[in-house]
């Protein structure tokens, strides 16, 4: 069966069906705009207009309006998943290795919808939890200044949103959606009016709905997770100022001979085989003024 052949490429199909569950699962993802990009990298071109237009009269002289220019690198990164089963793999029909196959593949879409979200916003390596050097300062927690300190009982968490929006705003960003981690969303919850009503009625009973007031809101315990920061929403300019993307050659293997994942043990003395799935993620925070964040303070 070619699809299963050993260094060979996911199938084009569960490639699109594995970017659909990624984008589903991931905060990024769905605030973002997502496309391919090509295995050496991109640069994306950051206009800044320093002037307003100018209106000119017939025969009237043209001024300069002043422009200022700022690539910023999409650089894939390889991330790879691998897990050990039983040879008895190998011998399967192929209906059972095409559903292993999808069931494989599900997976893989949601370690990877977490770990592009984990990866951007804090910096770490998901299998470790500790910084990565290969990311560096290309996440959220380093690129982004603007923080919003919150007491730790989040007693006026529409105010932190608020001034969030209006740092945003200060430096001419737009606000496209709002990440925010499942504490932050039961504060907001519980919050209410003048009159003693609910200010958001639609996060009652755990709801978690696709926008508030309007505004794109995502409810994912990545904004929180494997970040010193105490980070509980990202606010910002997610459809403009944020890109990622993957390259779409996805090699899937079936690894049948010795210790794969350095674990000690040799495959064939465990009646093993390993199947490994790798992808190239790539993500650039354009503008970094256009976002900020809610943190928990240490108060």
């Amino acid at each position: 069966m070619t699809t299963l052949s050993r260094g060979n490429l996911f199938d084009p199909t569960l490639v699109t069906d594995l970017v659909n569950k990624v984008t589903g699962k991931s905060s990024l993802a769905r605030l973002s705009t997502q496309k391919a990009i090509p295995f050496n990298g991109e640069k994306e071109f950051t206009f800044t207009m320093d002037s307003e237009i100018d209106v000119v009269a017939e025969n009237g002289k043209k001024t300069h309006g002043g422009i200022s220019l700022a690539p910023r690198r999409i650089v894939p990164l390889k991330i790879e998943y691998g897990a050990r089963v039983s040879d008895e793999f190998m011998y399967a029909a192929a209906e059972e290795k095409i559903a292993i196959l999808k069931a494989f593949n599900d997976g893989f879409a949601k370690k990877v919808a977490r770990g592009i979200d984990l990866m951007a916003f804090h910096g770490v390596n998901p299998r470790t939890a500790a910084p990565s050097t290969v990311i560096g300062n290309n996440n959220f927690d380093s690129a982004v200044t603007q923080k919003v300190p919150m007491a730790k009982g989040m007693a006026n968490p529409n105010d932190a949103v608020e001034t969030a929006i209006a740092m945003v705003g200060g430096a001419d960003g737009d606000i496209t959606g709002m990440a925010i981690n499942p504490s932050f969303r039961s504060a907001l919850s519980q919050q209410k009016d003048q009159q003693g009503n609910p200010m958001f009625p639609e996060l009652s009973w755990g709801n978690a709905p696709a926008t508030i007031k309007g505004l794109a809101v995502d409810v994912n315990k990545t904004v929180s997770d494997m970040t010193e920061n105490g980070d509980r929403a990202i606010v910002g300019n997610f459809a403009e100022s944020f890109k990622w993307g993957y390259a779409k050659n996805v090699p899937f293997e079936i690894i049948e001979f010795g210790d794969p994942d350095n674990s000690g043990f040799d495959l064939k003395g465990y009646n093993q085989v390993y199947l490994r799935s790798e992808m190239y993620l790539g993500w650039a925070i354009l503008e970094p003024t256009h976002f900020a964040i809610i943190t928990e303070s240490a108060e």
